[in-house]
């Protein structure tokens, strides 16, 4: 650890230069500094600073300094104020609205000359974003977003004071209630060699944890929604730096440039880009003596997924930065790894084995931060012209005919070409002929497009277009029935056109993900991407819409904000028997909640009925009338955007009678991302759920508390994995708020306690890999799709050599006859991740499995990557198993992915209300059957 003395010689030191120095500079000399703010200095051994901490040191900073302004760029989840520091000169601060306007009116591009924008871009000041503390326990991008906005506000040194009067630093916190939370963790023990960030309770945001960074397309989690209207619906900033902390083994940072491949979509400008300013880093640590940077192939990190924080910049025309530097409190070794250690271009200057200390991660990140600052003064006209350039790009190719050309394309000329090479005599015949192929007119990208209001559900829609206008795009709604390329389409329709600066981010939404076929060399097994291959939203979302290949206007007017479902319909509501409400909208499962907590009586029908001049398929929803029902109608169909039909006749139908469900979510000690975003989703439609841990499964009389238990991916374990997580917490060291969460749930005790819990009468439904192993307990006559004869040792999984798929978007086939998938479609797309696919076994319907969606093309790829889809043909991705007098529903694809796979989330909660439903005659003659 640096001494304190060296610190204080150094202070003294500075605080003389500065006494020589310009007045702006002198004023240096009163501002407070960590240490003196804390008690320790930034990077010190053992020592953390909080949220709370921060927060008052970087308004004391604001207060000192005619460099730095703070302010709120909304609340987080928790609902602490989420903070940024405006860092400036004193003279760009007094006009810091002018060059806010400026960066915005470039960026967006929309109507400006190439003449204006050169001289709005010789007039502005580049703007750079620099963040810290997305995920929490890397306590080092907190810690070194203090020192960074201390040093910028004291610092006197003239490339400093050039950095502050070309450059406008944002600097903000993206996890605020991580940081109190981790910080005061670690902080906790009074003996400073006993602090760990290890064992925290629960996840450092409060319902998604690390997947903070994978929000930035979808936009639902408040922090995510500030960052995102600071970078695209207000400052815009041409460059995004998004520090993290896990530097690969043998070094100490990763730095761009990135891997390949790089997504299709956006302007090429932003990978040559991301290598010039990457180029400025590395040269910058190097020229300072700071060894073990690492670049390329020296960490898994490309550029092709989008919805991470410095990944979605690319969409919007942004150099998207990330790092990822060692570094603890408390100290740890930089380990030999002897192919680390032979220079290459991708680890020019390697690092020797040694002690490391927080300190030397700060430094490291410091001198990062004023590599890219550097580069951002020193190409300030740069890169103010560039991101209008690349807006203008945009623009223009969304106005004219435009190709985007992805592998698929490039295979097609291949084949082309191998059959042209077949059929002739000479087979050096020349591709150039083929290129034709790449300009098919019906390959064209679109012009914009159309989500009519008449799809089934159009609330949905509307949440998509909320996630569209919050990354900055502009969307448009049709004031009046218009009529595009031969089609009619009603007023209240969206529409998106891509001749917008945003225009990568568009088509990236809309557009399926083709990626590349990626391997290290011919046979090998697929090279994982990073994060997922696939993930149009469109998709996810079940959104109906039409791609327009063609120039097209109409009565539309633009969309100022995000908006609220269209106010719905309720005919025939006079002395109404009940009312029909479709089962198609996501919505109808909040109607449902409230009108059940209301104490109404909800059905579903059972069969198809035609009434008031229209049919109505079987899992309509029915609620009869009752004293208030009119009116509370009335509010669902003005807030949900649902359209009711009042009867003069309760429908003489069988149906299913719904009740509330008493939901039990597994959760975790340290907290599961997939079952926080499950919480989350809940309570976004309103469920009344309780989290249950291991310990309450093991001990709780499950069919007393619970209706449904509900077990994401993670949750079961498999047989050789059910111990996994024993003997790793200490009971007697975790506080004793926390004491409730701890417990395991096991093989041998804690699943035949949820089996039992479903042969007395509770559901259980299962997603993802707990889905796969809970079939295999229950013994239902369900198999591994997945998997080939080996003469040897029988059926063993598919080598990855012949089968990969990693997060991309299939589409499945769905008998929607069946109550679990009452309100689908007859196709849905579904997210799949390395995901379980079940096979039928003989016997399997005998033994009460019914199923309800599987794959049956060979080539089920809607976006992303499928090595050796073939074998899944025939597979399930979903059932219902009847198992004693209670049900298993089990999903194979993470239906719930992220929040993001809307069109899938009836799967789930259809399975919900059918774990209390009861099989009733509507005349109120209960039938034989469950």
């Amino acid at each position: 650890m640096f001494s304190r003395s060296v610190r204080t010689l150094s202070l003294g030191l500075f605080l003389l230069a500065a006494s020589l120095l310009p007045r702006e500079a002198a004023h240096a000399v009163q501002i407070t500094s960590p240490e003196q703010e804390f008690g320790f200095a930034i990077g010190d051994d053992y020592h953390l600073a909080n949220y709370t901490q921060l927060t008052k040191y970087w308004h004391k900073l604001a207060q000192e300094s005619p460099r730095v302004s703070v302010v709120e760029i909304g609340k987080t989840a928790e609902g602490r104020p989420q903070l940024m520091a405006i860092i400036t000169s004193p003279a760009n601060h007094e006009q810091l609205d002018r060059y806010k306007g400026i960066a915005a009116r470039l960026a967006r591009a929309e109507g400006l000359p190439d003449e204006e924008a050169r001289k709005l871009a010789a007039e502005g000041k580049a703007v750079v974003w620099i963040d810290g503390g997305l995920h929490a326990t890397e306590v080092l991008g907190a810690h070194q977003l203090m020192e960074l906005v201390y040093r910028l506000a004291s610092a006197g040194d003239a490339e400093t004071r050039r950095i502050l009067d070309d450059v406008i630093v944002l600097a903000v916190h993206a996890n605020p209630d991580g940081m109190e939370l981790v910080s005061n963790w670690y902080m906790r023990d009074p003996d400073p060699e006993k602090r760990s960030t290890r064992g925290i309770p629960r996840l450092y945001q409060k319902y998604i944890g690390h997947d903070n960074n994978r929000d930035f397309y979808m936009v639902s989690q408040p922090e995510t929604e500030n960052m995102a209207r600071v970078m695209f619906r207000e400052w815009f900033p041409q460059i995004v730096y998004n520090h993290h902390q896990r530097g690969p083994a043998g070094t100490v940072m990763f730095a761009p440039p990135f891997r390949d491949p790089f997504n299709y979509n956006y302007d090429p400008l932003i990978p040559v880009g991301i290598e010039m300013v990457g180029a400025a880093m590395h040269s910058r640590m190097i020229a300072e003596g700071k060894a073990g940077t690492t670049l390329r192939s020296g960490a898994p990190y490309s550029t092709w997924w989008n919805g991470g924080l410095r990944t979605t910049a690319y969409f919007h025309n942004m150099i998207g930065l990330l790092t990822e530097t060692i570094g603890n409190p408390t100290p740890i070794n930089i380990p030999f790894v002897p192919d680390r250690y032979l220079p290459s271009s991708d680890k020019p200057l390697p690092i020797e084995p040694q002690q490391w200390h927080f300190r030397q991660s700060i430094e490291y990140s410091i001198t990062a931060n004023m590599a890219v600052l550097d580069y951002a003064s020193r190409y300030r006209e740069t890169l103010l012209y560039n991101i209008y350039r690349m807006g203008r790009n945009s623009i223009e190719h969304g106005r004219t005919d435009h190709w985007t050309t992805t592998p698929k394309h490039i295979d097609l000329v291949k084949d082309s070409l191998a059959r042209l090479r077949a059929s002739s005599e000479e087979s050096g015949q020349d591709a150039s002929k083929l290129f034709p192929l790449l300009r098919r007119p019906e390959d064209r990208d679109p012009r914009g497009y159309v989500i009519t209001a008449g799809q089934p559900d159009f609330p949905t829609a509307g949440r998509f277009v909320n996630a569209l206008i919050k990354n900055g795009i502009r969307v448009e709604r049709a004031t009046r029935d218009f009529e595009v390329a031969g089609k009619k389409y009603p007023a209240g329709s969206f529409v998106v056109k891509t001749d917008q600066a945003f225009r990568p981010h568009v088509l990236d939404m809309f557009e399926p993900q083709n990626h590349p076929n990626d391997f290290a060399y011919p046979g090998a097994a697929p090279t994982p991407p990073y994060d997922n291959a696939g993930w149009t939203l469109a998709y996810q979302m079940g959104i109906t819409f039409d791609r327009v290949l063609d120039g097209f206007d109409g009565p539309f007017e633009e969309l100022a904000d995000t908006v609220r479902p269209s106010p719905g319909t309720v005919a025939h509501s006079g002395n109404a028997a009940g009312y029909l409400f479709s089962h198609a909208s996501n919505n109808a499962a909040i109607a449902t909640n409230r009108l059940l907590a209301a104490g109404h009586e909800v059905f579903w029908l059972g069969e198809d009925i035609a009434t008031a001049g229209r049919s109505y398929p079987a899992g309509t929803i029915f609620v009869k009338s009752r004293e208030g029902t009119g009116g509370m109608v009335a509010e669902l169909a003005l807030t949900l955007g649902l359209d009711f039909t009042g009867v003069s006749e309760v429908p003489a139908v069988t149906a299913f009678e719904l009740a509330p469900v008493r939901i039990g979510l597994w959760d975790r000690y340290g907290g599961s991302m997939p079952s926080g975003w499950t919480r989350w989703l809940l309570e976004q439609f309103e469920f009344p759920f309780e989290v249950v841990y291991g310990g309450d499964l093991n001990k709780e009389d499950l069919n007393r508390k619970y209706d449904a238990l509900v077990f994401v991916s993670g949750a079961i374990p498999g047989e050789m994995t059910s111990r996994r997580f024993r003997g790793r917490i200490d009971p007697g060291s975790v506080p004793k708020e926390y004491r409730h969460m701890l417990g395991d749930v096991s093989a041998d005790t804690t699943v035949p306690r949820i089996m039992q819990f479903a042969r007395n009468g509770g559901d259980v439904i299962a997603i993802g890999s707990s889905a796969y192993n809970l079939a295999k307990y229950a013994d239902v006559g369900l198999g591994n799709q997945l998997v080939e004869i080996d003469p040897r040792k029988g059926e063993v999984p598919l080598p990855r050599e012949k089968y990969y798929i990693p997060g991309s978007v299939l589409t499945t086939r769905v008998n929607n006859s069946e109550p679990l998938a009452y309100g689908m479609p007859p196709r849905v797309d579904v997210f799949f991740n390395r995901s379980p696919v079940f096979k039928l076994g003989p016997d399997a319907r005998d033994r009460g499995v019914s199923v309800v969606a599987w794959f049956d093309k060979s080539n089920p790829l809607r976006s992303g990557w499928a090595w050796g889809s073939r074998y899944l043909k025939g597979g399930i991705a979903a059932s219902r198993v009847a198992y004693g007098a209670g049900a298993l529903d089990l999903f194979g694809p993470e239906i719930l992915n992220r929040g993001q796979p809307a069109g899938a989330f009836k799967l789930f909660f259809n399975a919900i209300y059918l774990s209390t439903a009861k099989k009733v005659n509507l005349d109120g003659s209960v039938t034989t059957e469950d």
